[in-house]
């Protein structure tokens, strides 16, 4: 990672990919246990494209050339973890899954969304 690019997060950046994989992960293991409904099929296929896209765009991120560059690649780490909280939100409401299955895996969601979303926000302000 290029050394002007320093994530506001706690967490080294080497963490985050390694936690944004993990995330991915765990989504295709809830993906296995979803019903062969239609809906849980099309909610299930969104959220894993959305998840692994996370954990794609991040790694992108780190390779970036520029500043603006990082910065927009983070903000499709924003939208893509967004998305995959949603789908998971929606997973959940319809009670596609038990509450309790999804409960670890939303927090994760919205930890990560608060992470990427203040890493974009200071990559933009300049803040290393």
């Amino acid at each position: 990672m290029n050394p002007g690019f320093v994530d506001c997060a706690l967490m080294e950046p080497r963490d985050l990919a390694v936690r944004t994989k993990q995330f991915a992960y765990r989504i295709i293991k809830l993906h296995r246990c979803l019903p062969r409904t239609v809906e849980a099929e099309i909610m299930g296929k969104q959220l894993l494209r959305s998840a692994m896209s996370v954990a794609a765009n991040y790694r992108a991120a780190k390779r970036a050339r520029s500043r603006s560059e990082f910065t927009s690649k983070l903000g499709i780490v924003v939208e893509e973890i967004d998305e995959s909280l949603f789908w998971l939100e929606c997973i959940s409401d319809h009670a596609i899954l038990p509450v309790n299955r999804m409960a670890e895996l939303i927090k994760e969601a919205n930890e990560l969304v608060a992470i990427f979303t203040a890493g974009r926000k200071n990559a933009r302000s300049g803040r290393s």
